[in-house]
């Protein structure tokens, strides 16, 4: 489950002024009309949408076939919802659970009711719940029990006429362990300190000054240490302005012992509003003693709490980005287009020892597997030999592509290939080099295990590395979605929340796609709107037992896929060559009787289906003789879209991979230099780049654009082929700058 997102610290430090006017007459919270007002949709759409996740539909099924319902909201605003219902409920119960407290103690005004009620935010309800909490011991609940709370009241009434410390001698008791006047005064300081603290318009106040005024420092433990942290050895960055990685880097630094992380607020002008606030009467007496308190207070308690707050709301929104950033680069990787057709060669590059090769073919069945040497430490008899083999293995099963992981000697294996290549042009042989970020990982889980109990873990990590090729989204969903590799600071990220987003943006791209029924693996099935893992491997025990499917009826017939779990689902699972083309489309099985009769008026046999005259005659159908009270104009027009391109794949559209056919070093790059290469990562400050040496070259976000790009996604996404030039070259760290600007053109500095 995505974490819970939170509204952002501005409207934690401003609460809704004008609250009431967004609660019914109960004085709960108006969700709904929340929600309308946060993704700025119409109430109807919100109140449907709740009501069909509330009925347990999902958010792939619901943006699919219940367009008409909710306003055709699309997929990611159904999810912004779903969160932000969650977060609100949650809301709700907390307050109910706040106001049943306070109300046990017999301390329930209606003016703090009023505030409970209007709270926004579980910051606010936890700073309003915050002074009647029951509390561990402090130092003020300690002067409490040796009866020091009138003193404190009498030094906030600012009527004294003589020193304090005259009144505080009343309170010194050897019984309550109170030694001296000056230990009873410190004592009442310690109960307005806490009193003070507990105020929650004085936290909001200080949170909201510190947010907007405050800063963010880093400072080394040790200045002349040599780290990956020295830009951050002398930082400062206002709170409101600090960029999520740089957070996430200090945070790492801090971790790691490297760095000193603070948040400064404006210290002098908090203490000037807590005495303004605090001080109510000239009094020569009372005032040097709360402004002492009011110090102490901030000092010891607040500033702290506050610095942690902000802190953890500032980490919170960097994750959240650098989860972003992770779900949409996966969702780019995932989607890439399958190369279909093609026998292909998965090689995993390996040095001491040997390189994995598994010959796959188009269908994704291994044909062959073996290890060659052609790497260091090797021979030269070695090599011929891997030569000699591959020029009989690569005739023998028709290979036409090498897949190549980018692992440990890739670079390496991409000569040795690249020398063969040029030894055989009659085969006409090209290659791609895949991330194969997660294949060792795949290899050595139990999945793979079950799926190739007879084959090692190279043979099933050259496996994987061919078969994300041939079908990259069927063969990532089998690997844990952090081990990809297509983020910034995934091990930094919390657990949880990284596998909330990650498990949407695959359920996301796998319905989107759609699977073959007869094809598909049960851990791609696991992944379609309605099914779980018992599903899925029913579905597939089903097609072991029963053979291939021929309709998607006979899906009624699988143990403990029940009637929901079939209307979930049915609509993103394909069969192909089956009774009924339409069961290769997306359209649903409960629209069939109108995808029938735009058929039969556009004079079109089911067979014809995909024919350039069909679509020309679908062309001329008009959406709104075909519109009923349960199927409106978008999905009359789905269903049209569908019948034209039955068994389409919406990944035809992505950029294919490039393909190469040479090697070049890092040595042969100069600057100006115009190449090829593919987008493998892209981050908060630019993408990484494959331009075909052995580490990939850095476009900074400054260089994709003549325009000023404030996000780099804006500009590219993993998996595109964009043309780059070599901006710089450092041969002794080994990095590579590109730009993706025409050198004549200039830069958007």
């Amino acid at each position: 489950m995505k974490r819970l997102r939170k509204l952002p610290i501005s409207s934690i430090i401003y609460p809704c002024a004008k609250q009431n006017g967004n609660r019914p007459s109960g004085g709960t919270m108006d969700i709904i009309q929340k929600i309308k007002e946060e993704l700025q949709v119409e109430k109807w759409q919100v109140e449907a949408a709740v009501k069909l996740i509330d009925e347990g539909n999902t958010i792939p099924f619901i943006s699919r076939y219940r367009k008409e319902a909710t306003g055709s909201l699309n997929d990611e605003q159904l999810r912004n919802l779903d969160e932000r219902l969650t977060y609100l409920r949650s809301l709700e119960d907390k307050k109910e659970q706040v106001l049943k407290s306070i109300e046990e103690q017999g301390k329930l005004t209606d003016e703090l009711k009023e505030k409970i009620l209007a709270a926004q935010t579980l910051v606010v309800v936890e700073d309003l719940y915050r002074p009647y909490r029951p509390k561990r011991k402090t130092r003020a609940s300690i002067a409490k029990e040796k009866g020091l709370e009138p003193l404190a009241e009498y030094i906030l009434r600012q009527e004294a006429t003589e020193p304090v410390l005259n009144e505080a001698a009343k309170y010194v008791s050897e019984e309550k362990e109170v030694k001296t006047p000056e230990e009873a005064l410190q004592g009442a300081q310690d109960i307005i300190a806490e009193m003070i603290s507990d105020d929650a318009d004085h936290r909001l106040y200080i949170r909201n000054i510190t947010v907007e005024e405050g800063i963010v420092t880093g400072t080394a433990k040790d200045e002349k240490a040599q780290s990956v942290y020295e830009m951050y050895y002398n930082f400062e960055e206002p709170v409101k302005k600090i960029a999520g990685h740089r957070v996430l880097a200090l945070n790492r630094g801090e971790a790691e012992k490297v760095l000193t992380v603070k948040v400064n607020a404006p210290e002098e002008r908090i203490l000037r509003y807590l005495e303004k606030k605090l001080i109510t009467k000239e009094n020569e007496y009372t005032t040097p003693v709360i402004c002492a308190a009011a110090e102490d207070s901030y000092d010891r308690l607040i500033a702290p709490a506050i610095e942690r707050e902000i802190r953890n709301d500032l980490t919170e929104k960097a994750e959240d980005g650098a989860i972003n950033v992770f779900g949409k680069n996966l969702e780019q990787l995932l989607l890439q287009p399958p190369i279909a057709g093609k026998v292909v060669l998965g090689w995993d590059p390996a040095f001491r020892t040997g390189c994995k090769l598994a010959v796959v073919d188009a269908t994704g069945k291994v044909l062959d597997t073996t290890v060659i040497y052609p790497t260091a430490p090797t021979t030269p008899a070695k090599i011929k030999a891997s030569k000699d083999l591959l020029k009989k293995i690569i005739p023998k099963y028709h290979v036409s592509l090498i897949s190549l992981g980018n692992g440990t000697a890739s670079r390496e294996s991409e000569q040795f290939i690249v020398e063969l290549l040029k030894e055989m042009p009659d085969q006409h042989v090209q290659y791609v080099i895949v991330n194969e970020a997660g294949a060792s990982v795949y290899s050595a889980s139990k999945l793979a295990s079950e799926e190739f109990p007879k084959f090692d873990v190279g043979q099933r990590s050259a496996t994987s590395i061919a078969r994300r090729l041939q079908d990259p989204l069927a063969e990532l969903v089998k690997i844990d979605p952090k081990s990809i590799g297509v983020g910034q600071y995934q091990h930094d990220l919390p657990k949880k929340e990284l596998a909330g987003e990650l498990d949407a943006v695959v359920e996301r791209a796998v319905n989107r796609v759609g699977v073959n029924l007869n094809t598909a693996s049960y851990q791609l099935l696991t992944q379609i709107s309605g099914l779980n893992k018992t599903t899925a491997k029913n579905i597939v025990k089903y097609r072991d037992e029963h053979g291939k499917y021929t309709n998607r009826k006979q899906l009624k017939d699988v143990p403990r896929l029940g009637p929901k779990a079939y209307q979930q689902s049915v609509g993103f699972l394909r069969i192909v060559n089956g009774d009924n083309p339409l069961d290769n489309t997306d359209v649903h099985p409960e629209s069939y009787p109108i995808a029938e009769k735009i058929m039969e008026t556009a004079e079109i046999n089911v067979d014809n289906l995909g024919s350039d005259a069909a679509e020309k005659q679908l062309k001329k159908i008009a959406v709104d003789d075909f519109t009923t009270e349960n199927a409106g104009e978008e999905t009359v027009k789905d269903i049209i879209a569908s019948l034209q391109k039955p068994g389409r794949d919406l990944r035809d559209s992505m950029p294919a991979p490039l393909l190469r056919q040479d090697v070049m070093k890092i040595d042969d790059l100069k600057p100006g230099m115009k190449l090829q290469g593919t987008v493998r990562n892209v981050v908060d400050f630019g993408a990484f780049v494959d331009i075909g040496v052995k580490h990939d070259g850095l476009v900074h976000v400054s260089k994709m654009s003549k325009q000023f790009i404030k996000d780099p996604r804006a500009a590219v996404s993993v998996g595109d082929i964009v043309d780059v030039w070599i901006d710089d070259v450092d041969l002794k760290r080994q990095r590579i700058q590109l730009t993706m600007i025409a050198p004549q053109d200039g830069t958007n500095e």
